[in-house]
């Protein structure tokens, strides 16, 4: 069967040694949408994203994809065990927990397992874990832990696994902001290590049922963790100890996603809608959770 759970879970996914620079941080929260506003690119908040000198900070989220960030093929799916295509899959959810403030440049390693696999029926959802350490030093970094959704690949009778949704407050936000995706952001965020033609190609969107390219889950990410570490964490990145969100649906360019965001005792906890439109109220991001650091 193309999923055999005998063979992927626990799976020693290898060890990957990369490197990252100042020019990387900086498009990689481009990608993410820092100064797109008009007057941001102006204003001393949204230049601690984007210009190199020395008050340059790192948004933690760009850990998840500083492992893959130089590559320029789609992403490899050679899971042991999964034989999938991109065109089953979409990104379930993503996580990443920091060690402190992350360096603007460094080389680091990064060694993943494939952790589970749940069986929900008409799909499978696969798990994988990673650690980044220093080369330099040998301290850990960050750690990752995210899942995917492959359509059509369920029903052997696996586990179904199990999932706590994240309450959001019956009280009003402490934060709510508006952003709109720019229509060229895919094609930039792309630029960034993922080139999924999903979110390029309109042909290969139709295949995969989309009417056209969607926004990627972890550009959404970035952006809503931007959003709430801005206006609740004043804009200092040092203060995210990590961050976890589950996609709940998808993004065209040029939409505007809504941000709301809660303080409590555990953490900020977020949500992510469509603003607007036809799809006004549809989800983007769900579970958000912002742990401080």
């Amino acid at each position: 069967m193309p999923i055999d759970p005998s063979i992927a879970i626990g799976a020693d996914l290898g060890a990957r040694t990369f490197s990252w620079t100042e020019s990387d941080v900086l498009l990689y929260h481009l990608g993410i949408g820092a100064g797109s506003r008009p007057g941001d690119n102006l204003s001393p908040a949204a230049l601690r994203y984007t210009l190199d000198d020395a008050a340059l900070q790192v948004l933690p989220s760009f850990g998840v994809v500083a492992p893959t960030f130089h590559e320029t093929d789609p992403p490899p799916l050679d899971l042991p065990g999964c034989d999938i295509n991109l065109a089953q899959v979409v990104h379930g959810s993503q996580s990443i927990s920091v060690s402190g403030p992350l360096p603007t440049s460094g080389t680091a390693t990064i060694r993943a397992t494939l952790t589970d696999i749940w069986d929900k029926g008409k799909a499978a959802v696969i798990w994988q874990e990673g650690v980044a350490t220093s080369d330099a030093t040998g301290e850990e970094l960050w750690r990752v832990r995210s899942s995917i959704f492959v359509k059509g690949e369920g029903g052997w009778g696996g586990d179904r696994g199990s999932a706590t949704p994240v309450e959001v407050p019956d009280r009003e936000p402490d934060h709510v902001s508006s952003y709109t995706v720019t229509p060229q952001q895919a094609l930039l965020y792309r630029l960034c290590g993922d080139r999924n033609p999903l979110h390029a190609d309109p042909d290969f969107a139709k295949a995969a049922g989309f009417p056209a390219p969607i926004l990627h889950g972890l550009c959404s990410y970035g952006t809503v963790l931007r959003e709430l570490t801005d206006g609740l964490l004043g804009g200092d990145a040092s203060q995210v100890g990590g961050f976890t969100g589950r996609f709940a649906g998808v993004v065209f360019p040029g939409e505007t996603i809504r941000v709301a965001g809660w303080r409590t005792d555990a953490g900020i906890i977020g949500s992510a809608t469509i603003e607007g439109g036809d799809r006004d109220g549809s989800p983007v991001l769900a579970d958000c959770v912002l742990s401080p650091a």
